[in-house]
């Protein structure tokens, strides 16, 4: 039976400054095997390259590390970077997953850029779905995963022994909490999964998955149960869901939609594939016009 000490996992965190992502590599100490959390895959869209850099990191520090990676996991669909989940699991051979509501963003956003209607909508681009309560294991650490919808219809938080890795619900207590605009976001969940969040044993330690830097601070990521319950700018006034809900609400409807969402859905619900050649053998993103509100100037 492992000890103690053997299940708690070596974290190490690697923000990407342009979007202000943190990726992880969450490591067994005693196994020396690992999960890759929320890769990021390198995107210009003034020029329409994509690279590979950011991702490449975790894998020199694989390397470096002497792990094995077993998992490649993303929290939920994101809008604000690529995946590069798919990347990496063309380099490493480990399954790709994510939570299994994804089919019902994979529904919306078909939808709203009229994918053809071959383009499956049944979570098949990942090699697993974790539903609420799933267990799996990084070497001979358990994983928990906990449904956490709000930011996103189809956001999960993964319990990875002390470590919760939580990432658009809770950001660090001076950057508040996520936004819940977007199509399927809801204030009242996002509310529900923070409270469960936050109902996780004392010793908990949340790794949140942005970082922004308030006030031109260092980046961080890394907080406490009793850090966000004290501290978090977004529920120190008035902890019930009604006032929180009307706050969120509130500043959700002066903010403009990220620069790379309409970009980065339509590749992220394919796991981080882009789009198949068409006949010239170049790829396209498809941007829909008057798609979304929250333009720049509203």
């Amino acid at each position: 039976m492992p000890d103690r000490i053997s299940r708690i996992p070596i974290v190490t965190a690697f923000h990407e400054p342009v979007t202000g992502s943190v990726q992880y590599v969450v490591a067994c100490p005693r196994t020396l095997r690992c999960a890759l959390i929320d890769p990021v895959l390198d995107y210009d869209e003034k020029s329409g390259a994509v690279a590979t850099r950011s991702a490449d990191k975790l894998l020199a520090y694989v390397e470096q590390q002497g792990l094995t990676v077993e998992w490649v996991l993303d929290t939920h669909p994101h809008a604000d970077h690529f995946s590069a989940a798919a990347y990496l699991k063309t380099q490493t051979g480990a399954p790709m997953a994510i939570g299994d509501q994804i089919v019902q963003v994979q529904a919306l956003w078909k939808d709203l850029y009229n994918l053809p209607e071959a383009f499956p909508c049944d979570g098949s681009q990942w090699d697993r779905l974790f539903a609420d309560g799933d267990r799996f294991h990084v070497g001979e650490i358990e994983v928990t995963v906990l449904f956490s919808p709000g930011h996103t219809l189809a956001s999960v938080t993964y319990l990875v022994g002390d470590a919760a890795f939580i990432h658009d619900t809770l950001f660090m207590p001076d950057g508040g909490t996520a936004r819940t605009d977007f199509p399927g976001g809801s204030a009242c969940a996002l509310w529900r999964s923070i409270q469960r969040i936050l109902a996780l044993p004392a010793d908990t330690r949340l790794f949140t998955g942005h970082d922004y830097q308030p006030g031109g601070r260092e980046a961080r990521w890394q907080s406490t149960i009793a850090e966000q319950q004290s501290q978090n700018r977004h529920l120190l006034d008035g902890h019930d869901e009604a006032h929180f809900v009307a706050l969120r609400q509130g500043r959700d409807s002066s903010l403009s939609m990220p620069r790379l969402i309409l970009h980065a859905l339509q590749v992220n619900i394919r796991g981080g594939r882009m789009p198949e050649p068409e006949r010239n053998g170049r790829r396209y993103l498809k941007i829909p016009l008057e798609a979304l509100s929250g333009a720049a100037w509203q």
